[in-house]
């Protein structure tokens, strides 16, 4: 019989995809932002659907290539040369699609700001990730005591 305590094949892969779903949002909705702020430092205050179906499906296809080929440098336990190899790759294929697909009229100027706020965002996110991660030890060392205290007590 199979030990259920084990996590199947298929959580594994569920835990995965939903981790990517979050950081695919978690981008879109930061790189969005810079580019609304973006449109209305300009006088714009509409944004395009196609730039932003754009961005959304970059999110996800650099989410995805973030989780298997760039060892989900985000959610790293210390920043290195290779967590910042992933960084600057990422800003840089950021940096290109918005440039290719026209997302800030091709100014280099904003292009470059763009990129310095990615890779902003990658570090605030770098950082979320490990607080959460000493906060989620200690919650369950907590459990943990808490959990033999009241099994020896019995």
């Amino acid at each position: 019989m199979k030990d259920k305590k084990k996590l199947s094949l298929w959580e594994l892969y569920l835990t995965k995809e939903i981790g990517i779903e979050f950081k695919s949002c978690l981008y879109f909705f930061a790189f969005l932002f810079f580019y609304c702020v973006y449109r209305v430092c300009l006088g714009i205050y509409d944004a395009s659907i196609l730039h932003m179906t754009e961005l959304i499906f970059t999110c996800y296809i650099i989410g995805y290539i973030q989780v298997y080929l760039l060892w989900n440098f985000d959610e790293a336990d210390r920043l290195g040369l290779k967590e910042a190899f992933g960084m600057i790759g990422c800003t840089a294929v950021y940096c290109i699609i918005s440039y290719v697909f026209n997302w800030f009229a091709k100014d280099l100027l904003v292009t470059l700001l763009f990129a310095a706020y990615i890779l902003l965002v990658y570090f605030c996110v770098y950082l979320i990730y490990k607080y959460k991660r000493r906060i989620d030890d200690k919650k369950l060392n907590e459990d943990l005591k808490f959990f033999q205290t009241s099994h020896q007590k019995k």
